[in-house]
């Protein structure tokens, strides 16, 4: 096929343009008003005008306790699912290397040679250097949108990859506030234990005394072994958080490393930024998003297999092999052909293809819908679970005082005969429970700092 042939086809592909086959993707329209609801409010949406978002901060700025950051970096150094993340996004990368080869010709060099002797004659010497060369010319788009839409894969992969890392960051900080928060438990049901063997120690004197039953002394002792059942169980609380977090750690399960609760600082001034930054901040949402632009793109694919593919080819070959009295030195044969393929009787298969293809932008659409509205929803959720810890553990602190009074009061008065032995367990069991309820609440509060972390899209060097 001549060159000046080509140029009715090139501008067909021109004249087509408008069909769709070239056009690139645009984000479509998604409301993101009211994305994000107000705390306090049961109609209202939190009012935002600062564009600032907590979640962009380096997840160090956020987690400032250096064992905490020495385990997020062992973390994302030796977990096995970060680190596939990582290789996928290689390969993705490789992938897009052989969609752009794609526009380049294709050639290929397979030298051949012989050599053969028959009865002591003189040996005859045959040979050809042949090089092919195939070139496709993307006419309609059919190469183009293959590597587009590979382009969408490789930034959702970074996204996933992202998301991973955020999830992970995440993970080890929860873990490591669990651990502190039942180390912190583990000291009250000690204090507690220490304070229950000393009531047994008096109902026993008291019983001595003539001033107590039996009864009395039997419950005073039940309650001391209540208290070693509870730090029985909180032992074991701690081994599986930290045999969890070694195993998210990518290491054999062993002791934890940690600091003390009452020495954490976290973050207590909180900006979400405006509803739309969610599509760019949040990975998952970005990642939702770059699988619909791949579709957009797998659908263009298919409207493009429609139309005709032209394939130029050559090959030039060195040869002494090649007819007509040619011997050594070889020669040069040259040859160069197009064709033209247009699809007829594939209409019915194309026609499906192209449908699937439809189907499954759909499918993105929505599934990117519904991560807009998931997003709003997880930072609606953290900052409620924020303000209402908050509110809960100032109240429980007025509660510890109360009853830390109340147990030093009611042993007072036992001693002296003004209290029964019934009070004085009631004060202690009243007093665990508030103690208790304060570090869940605290922990609660950092939990939701973790949480609005990660929801407003956290995880960044």
């Amino acid at each position: 096929m001549k060159i000046k042939n080509i140029f009715p086809f090139a501008a067909s592909a021109l004249l087509l343009a408008s069909c769709g086959i070239y056009n690139k993707y645009e984000r479509p329209e998604v409301n993101a008003q009211g994305l994000i609801r107000d705390v306090q409010s049961d109609t209202d949406t939190l009012a935002v005008a600062d564009t600032t978002s907590f979640g962009n901060l380096p997840w160090r700025q956020v987690f400032t306790d250096p064992q905490l950051q020495s385990l997020i970096e062992t973390s994302l150094a030796h977990n096995t699912d970060y680190l596939n993340c990582a290789l996928n996004v290689k390969m993705v990368e490789a992938q897009l290397t052989m969609a752009k080869l794609a526009f380049l010709p294709s050639v290929a060099f397979t030298p051949q040679g012989t050599i053969s002797q028959w009865d002591g004659n003189k040996a005859s010497k045959i040979y050809s250097l042949p090089v092919s060369a195939s070139w496709t010319v993307d006419l309609f788009g059919n190469i183009l949108n293959v590597k587009r839409s590979t382009q969408m894969q490789l930034l959702g992969m970074k996204d996933y990859q992202l998301v991973v890392k955020t999830k992970l960051i995440t993970n080890v900080a929860n873990m490591y506030y669990t651990l502190l928060m039942l180390d912190r438990q583990l000291e009250i049901l000690n204090s507690m234990s220490e304070l229950t063997q000393d009531t047994w120690r008096i109902m026993k004197l008291q019983k001595e005394l003539g001033r107590a039953n039996e009864t009395s002394v039997q419950s005073a002792e039940a309650s001391h072994y209540g208290v070693l059942t509870n730090i029985a169980d909180m032992k074991r609380q701690i081994r599986e958080v930290e045999n969890s977090l070694s195993l998210v750690l990518g290491q054999p399960a062993q002791t934890i490393a940690r600091g003390k609760l009452a020495d954490q600082s976290l973050p207590t001034e909180f900006s979400t930024g405006v509803g739309i930054q969610l599509l760019a901040n949040r990975p998952d949402v970005h990642y939702a998003e770059m699988s619909l632009a791949s579709c957009f793109y797998d659908t263009q694919q298919a409207r493009s297999n429609f139309y005709p593919q032209l394939t130029i080819s050559g090959t030039g070959a060195f040869t002494n092999n090649g007819g007509g009295g040619i011997v050594n030195p070889g020669k040069w044969l040259l040859s160069a052909v197009g064709s033209l393929v247009q699809p007829i009787f594939q209409n019915g298969r194309l026609v499906a293809g192209l449908k699937v293809a439809k189907y499954k932008q759909e499918q993105a659409f929505n599934t990117w819908q519904q991560a807009v509205l998931q997003a709003g929803a997880e930072v609606s959720n953290a900052l409620v679970q924020y303000n209402s810890s908050d509110e809960m553990s100032k109240l429980d602190a007025k509660r510890v005082d109360v009853l830390t009074k109340n147990v030093d009061m009611t042993r007072e008065l036992f001693k002296s005969s003004s209290a029964t032995y019934l009070e004085v367990i009631s004060a202690q069991s009243n007093l665990l429970n508030a103690q208790i309820s304060q570090v869940t609440d605290d922990f609660n509060k950092m939990q939701a700092v973790v949480s609005l972390y990660s929801a407003l899209g956290g995880g960044r060097e």
